[in-house]
């Protein structure tokens, strides 16, 4: 059977009317259904011009097979997971694109208690059924329909990770991109408000607009912060927040207006959780690991390595019962929010630690910057037939210097001063390459050039 193009390993998305439609959708909501039996699920949206009649089709699907829908409007995907769990739903579906071009849509689906749904675990099984299309009469009679808005629960949940005592005020900018973010953050705002917290916020970009006046939200790509890099500068503040689409990832500036690395911000998480909780386990993928693994044994943690992906890294921290899971992408994962990811989350944990420290956020990762430069993410795009010889290529010429040669996910070498992460993207026709030394940023880029001459085909 040919894999239809907008079902990828975790999620569904693709170009509208080319990967996916209004009747791809409405099949999605049966073959969702008939698949997994959830009984209710929760169904919400992004921002996006195209987000509303995906989802009107969806759940039309959802209940012409039966299936009562609590329908969510306007959200997160993160609260999509937290009702999904919170109204003890069988499944949960969010129609987002996250930060996909303005083309493009997708839907997020997870399962009972929010549980990840990859491919192996139930999504060929609702792909073979949208391929077949033979869901027959539609079921009478057809599942319910209601609206309901968890928003003040997910708040509270949010807000029930910092401890209010003792805060020192901050500045904060906050820039939602016009996606999704404003609303949450919103409700979570007057909570802190509520308790007494001594933060102050500058919104940016803050009104939901499919239109995405500011361009589509994704605050990895350089092009795109230097506007709240400005932002955060103009108004003084002592940290920047900003968002992606659907809010499930956040990014950080520090005081300077300067962008923070996924891997420092994975260790500024652990370091918070270690300080409530010492001696936990801390799941981190295997992309930029030096720096994090000394974080977590510097304050008593036990760090646990993990595959890429959000399925990955949610059944590892349930099998060692992790309290946090972070990768470099900026997904952040915490056993309190059913192990999901959460934007919302980070901000408040960061913005604690820098209030409590007594230390700007630019000292606070200065030392990690400088223990361990790392590339950041390089991708390549070789021809098809060349990936494999491109990787055997690199491994040639590193196996007989390695130290130690890893294969968990891709191919990691350690080299002793330096050390390689290479491995196939689970979403795209890429190869991604992490380089990291100890403190030696002139063999930082001596191997960068060196092992990207290796591969060829450089995005």
């Amino acid at each position: 059977m040919t894999r239809l193009s907008c079902f990828k390993s975790y999620d569904i998305r693709g170009r509208l009317g080319v990967d996916l439609d209004e009747g791809t959708a409405y099949r999605i909501g049966r073959g969702f259904a008939r698949a997994l039996a959830p009984g209710q699920v929760v169904v919400g949206r992004d921002i996006r011009e195209s987000s509303p009649l995906l989802q009107t089709a969806l759940i039309q699907g959802l209940r012409d097979e039966g299936v009562d829908v609590v329908d969510l409007g306007l959200c997160g995907t993160e609260e999509v997971y937290f009702a999904t769990a919170d109204y003890g739903a069988g499944g949960g579906l969010m129609v987002t694109a996250s930060h996909n071009p303005a083309d493009w849509n997708g839907i997020k689906l997870v399962g009972e208690g929010a549980r990840p749904i990859s491919w192996e675990t139930g999504l060929e099984a609702v792909h073979d059924l949208v391929v077949a299309g033979d869901f027959g009469p539609v079921h009478h009679p057809a599942g319910a329909l209601r609206r309901e808005n968890p928003r003040d629960d997910y708040a509270d949940r949010v807000v029930s990770y910092l401890d209010p005592a003792g805060l020192r005020p901050l500045k904060l900018v906050v820039n939602a991109g016009n996606g999704v973010a404003g609303p949450a953050f919103d409700a979570i705002a007057e909570r802190l408000e509520a308790l007494g917290v001594p933060f102050t916020f500058t919104r940016v970009n803050h009104t939901p607009d499919s239109s995405f006046p500011n361009g589509i939200p994704n605050p990895l790509l350089p092009e795109n912060q230097p506007q709240t890099a400005a932002a955060v500068r103009a108004a003084g503040a002592d940290v920047g927040v900003a968002w992606d689409g659907d809010f499930d990832r956040c990014f950080f500036f520090d005081e300077t207006g300067t962008f923070i690395d996924g891997e420092y911000v994975v260790a500024l998480l652990a370091r918070a959780f270690l300080a409530k909780e010492p001696g936990a386990r801390i799941v981190h993928d295997t992309r930029v690991m030096w720096n994090l693994i000394d974080v977590v044994r510097a304050g008593g943690g036990e760090p646990v390595a993990s595959r890429v992906g959000h399925n990955h890294v949610k059944a590892r921290m349930r099998e060692v019962d992790a309290i946090y899971g972070g990768e470099i992408s900026a997904h952040h994962y915490f056993r309190a929010f059913m192990y999901c990811d959460s934007g919302m989350i980070p901000w408040i944990l960061v913005a604690e630690l820098v209030s409590r420290s007594g230390r700007k956020l630019s000292e606070l990762v200065a030392d990690m910057r400088a223990r361990y430069p790392s590339s950041g993410e390089i991708n390549f795009a070789p021809a098809p037939a060349d990936t494999a010889a491109a990787v055997a290529r690199v491994e040639a010429a590193c196996t007989p210097q390695a130290r130690h040669i890893d294969r968990l996910d891709g191919v990691s070498i350690d080299l002793g001063d330096w050390r390689l992460s290479l491995r196939g993207s689970n979403t795209e026709n890429l190869l991604r390459l992490n380089i990291e030394t100890r403190g030696d940023r002139a063999l930082l880029a001596t191997k960068v050039a060196e092992i990207s001459a290796l591969i060829g085909g450089r995005v």
